[in-house]
């Protein structure tokens, strides 16, 4: 089940946020977790019992590091507990591209390969055991007490608005809320604009922009034109931002409407102005999760210039490897370890003394570099892909053949993706709240019930449109589904 599906849209989620609502303050944990359990058991039994095991592991785990806190065996429990995270995600995750390679690298025969049955990637995995991580990592370094409610825990785990794409909730963050947490109709008002933003991403933006990326990226690049391959890269490169970010959006106005409250998870990252910004702005419970979890604990930058390199590089390696077992992730995450070690050596500085302007596009062009092998299917059609950009395809496939998509619904969408990738429509919404400062005393009330009926018609607009899209389409693909 996906946000944007219609059975979510008006079955689930209705039923979900009245039933919560009316019933008593000490029985919502039960009820959300059971609506989560129900939710994620809706995508297959098999994974849903993963879930479950994960959930009593890492509460068993809590549990035993609080209770030998003062012995080494609780190190010992902690280290297990990773033990078992870890080698979990590896069996689900990476066992597959292991033997793959295995075998194209050390055997000649294929006779002699390994044989073995396709593992299936349970949804949300990495997502879920990230944040299972997390609770026994701050619990083990006491920065969290011990969650003795094995229902409690198991709903900050699986909460269903960040069970399946994120953002990847810490346990501190949401600590107090498992047990007090205030609900309001001003809250639910908040939550529905802020998930309506995210369905309108979704929807309208991401999943138009999907059908350009896909006819681009699944041709022959070899065949591609320079602008067919730049119209390709750069409709991916909208999809997959207003694709994760919608779902990001999405969540926190469910968490909202539920009376939980998530930390923001993009803030524009394509307006950045160099590529430590972008990261401080892209999936930022996945880059703040490896700085606190990972670099830190390798020593960050306290251990010399070369460590601190060495540091990035790995950090990055497992982000790239995080998203995928693939060498083309691996690809990816080295492009931007590569470049943030390049700006750290001086070029950040350099940034610095340039018009903004040269900056942004400086880190847009490698940004949408690195989408290519991001979204490719190898590493052969990564190069023969990045080589059309730059006039190296036959040309076979031209911006004429692009007739089809290229309509002006498409122009105009895309011109929506552009201002939308920065912050101006939350800049002219601002003006429009505070507008009627601008006015007299008479006036400002007309103002506000306008603001107002703007806010209801964008989100009836949206509804209606979305519904009509996922009415008449079965093309609804999420991402980050399969990471």
């Amino acid at each position: 089940m996906v946000f944007s599906s219609l059975i979510f849209l008006f079955l689930f989620l209705p039923v979900v946020l009245v039933a919560n609502m009316l019933m008593k303050v000490k029985l919502q944990n039960y009820f959300l977790l059971l609506a989560s359990w129900i939710f994620f058991a809706w995508g297959g039994i098999g994974g849903f019992l993963l879930l479950l095991v994960s959930l009593l592991v890492n509460y068993i785990v809590g549990l035993g590091i609080g209770y030998f806190r003062r012995s080494t065996l609780s190190k010992a429990i902690f280290i297990v507990g990773l033990v078992i995270n870890i080698g979990g995600l590896i069996y689900y995750k990476y066992l597959n591209f292991i033997i793959d390679n295995i075998n194209q690298n050390f055997f000649s025969d294929p006779e002699s390969y390994i044989n073995y049955t396709k593992i299936v990637l349970p949804i949300g995995i990495s997502f879920f055991t990230f944040q299972a991580m997390s609770y026994i990592i701050d619990v083990y370094k006491d920065k969290v007490a011990v969650q003795k409610n094995f229902f409690n825990l198991s709903l900050y785990i699986s909460l269903f608005p960040q069970l399946i794409a994120g953002p990847i909730v810490r346990y501190e963050t949401i600590e107090d809320q498992l047990k007090n947490r205030t609900q309001s109709l001003s809250k639910i008002y908040d939550g529905v604009k802020r998930f309506v933003l995210g369905l309108a991403k979704k929807v309208l933006i991401a999943n138009q922009m999907a059908v350009v990326a896909d006819w681009a990226f699944d041709a022959d690049p070899s065949l591609l034109s320079s602008s067919v391959a730049w119209l390709g890269l750069a409709a991916y490169s909208f999809q997959i931002y207003f694709d994760f970010s919608g779902y990001s959006d999405m969540a926190i106005g469910l968490g909202k409407m539920l009376g939980f409250e998530f930390l923001e998870n993009f803030n524009f990252p394509y307006i950045s102005k160099s590529i430590k910004e972008f990261w401080r702005r892209w999936h930022i419970s996945l880059s703040t999760w490896f700085r606190d979890y990972v670099y830190i604990p390798l020593g960050g930058n306290k251990r010399g210039v070369v460590k601190t390199y060495v540091n990035l590089l790995i950090i990055f390696v497992l982000t790239g490897f995080w998203h995928g077992a693939s060498w083309n992730f691996l690809i990816w995450g080295l492009i931007h370890g590569a470049l943030l070690i390049i700006e750290r050596l001086g070029f950040e500085k350099a940034l610095t003394s340039v018009p903004s302007f040269i900056s942004r596009v400086y880190v847009l062009f490698f940004v949408m570099m690195s989408w290519v092998f991001f979204r490719s299917p190898d590493l052969g059609s990564s190069w023969t892909y990045v080589s059309a950009l730059f006039g190296g395809g036959s040309g076979e496939i031209s911006f004429i053949s692009a007739g089809e998509y290229i309509r002006p619904w498409f122009v105009a969408l895309f011109i929506v993706a552009i201002l939308a990738s920065t912050p101006f429509f939350r800049i002219l919404s601002k003006w429009l709240y505070t507008s009627y400062r601008f006015f007299g005393k008479r006036s400002r009330p007309i103002i506000g019930y306008l603001y107002m009926f703007l806010t209801l018609v964008f989100i009836s607009s949206v509804i209606f449109l979305t519904t009509v899209m996922l009415v008449s389409s079965s093309y609804n693909p999420f991402i980050y589904f399969r990471f």
